[in-house]
């Protein structure tokens, strides 16, 4: 079971804007991390099935090396991090994010796949995304979803995106591998 470090995107059927968004990820520099550098890989993009049976394209942005028992890190050295380096590197997937157009949610950290699904947002979270809850730190909705059950700590993140400020990586050191 791989646990990856990732954007993960969620561009409902908007497909020329997802892949205009791995165009920019694609491009996007090495991010300075403490006294290194840490590359993306090719961003990868597929069709997802949500939890209501309906179908969205998924876009996920993984760092290199950050994360244990990726496929795609297979040849790449493990890179240790502290969380005050997690939050950094976080950061700068967001700041990508900032640069991304036409999705619908999304979300930085340890697997959150399962926090872009908007059927799931709407059975399962409505409360915690009424109150902000700490668990959606970092989830980015764009205005249009789920504004029925947003509630006032969602702030602007960028013209047409609303979040959760995210809060960083509270955990310790993780050993990649």
């Amino acid at each position: 079971m791989a646990i990856a470090f990732e954007l993960v995107v969620n561009f409902g059927s908007e497909g020329d804007a997802a892949r205009a968004a791995c165009d920019l990820a694609r491009s996007a520099a090495a991010i300075p991390v403490g006294e290194r550098t840490i590359r993306l890989h090719e961003p990868l993009l597929a069709s997802t099935a949500g939890s209501d049976g309906g179908s969205y394209l998924e876009l996920s942005v993984l760092p290199v090396g950050v994360g244990w028992g990726v496929v795609l890190d297979r040849g790449h050295e493990p890179v240790r991090l502290s969380a005050a380096e997690l939050t950094t590197l976080g950061r700068a997937l967001y700041d990508l994010l900032a640069t991304f157009s036409g999705y619908q949610a999304a979300k930085v950290g340890w697997d959150p796949e399962w926090q872009i699904d908007l059927a799931e947002l709407r059975q399962d979270w409505a409360d915690e995304l009424a109150t902000g809850d700490p668990t959606l730190s970092g989830l980015v909705l764009a205005e249009a979803v789920l504004a029925d059950l947003r509630g006032r700590r969602f702030v602007p993140f960028s013209p047409g995106f609303r979040w959760i400020p995210y809060l960083g990586e509270l955990s310790s050191t993780l050993t990649a591998g």
